[in-house]
């Protein structure tokens, strides 16, 4: 009899683990960094995905089981994956990060300038630098890729 109840639990319990998502079982949140994509593999077929604040995280769905996430924006959103039914696949926190490898950043009292260095150290648009230096960095990056786009037009 005591077997029998043991067998019992744990059919229960079993069956229960398996109505909650896989997704929603884990506590760490998925780390992606700024302006980086990251793949993002889900146990069913996707056909929704919300992010909560798409100021901070983009979400594509690449084929029906792999989602693309690209970090945009520092903080931490939420994605939610729905499949074609309205039933939750995952719910994830998304923690978007800076990228500090090579980047040197120079603090002239609450101004901020940030620097790849990759061997040479370039300015790169970053959010959080002071805005002369942002913009300037910004319009220099949109004026070079105009005349890329340009040149490989004719």
């Amino acid at each position: 009899m005591q077997v029998e109840r043991k067998v019992l639990q744990a059919g229960i319990v079993a069956a229960l683990l398996a109505f909650v998502p896989a997704a929603g079982l884990a506590g760490e949140p998925i780390t992606v960094i700024v302006d980086r994509a990251k793949v993002m593999h889900v146990s069913r077929p996707a056909d929704v995905v919300i992010i909560g604040n798409p100021a901070i995280a983009d979400a594509t769905i690449q084929d029906n089981q792999t989602l693309i996430i690209t970090g945009r924006s520092f903080g931490t959103t939420n994605l939610i994956v729905l499949d074609s039914a309205g039933n939750a696949i995952a719910d994830e926190n998304i923690t978007v990060q800076a990228a500090n490898d090579d980047v040197v950043t120079i603090y002239k009292r609450a101004s901020r300038q940030t620097y790849s260095c990759t061997p040479d150290c370039s300015p790169v648009v970053t959010i959080g630098d002071n805005s002369e230096a942002f913009s300037t960095t910004r319009d220099q990056v949109n004026a070079h890729s105009s005349l890329s786009s340009d040149a490989s037009a004719k």
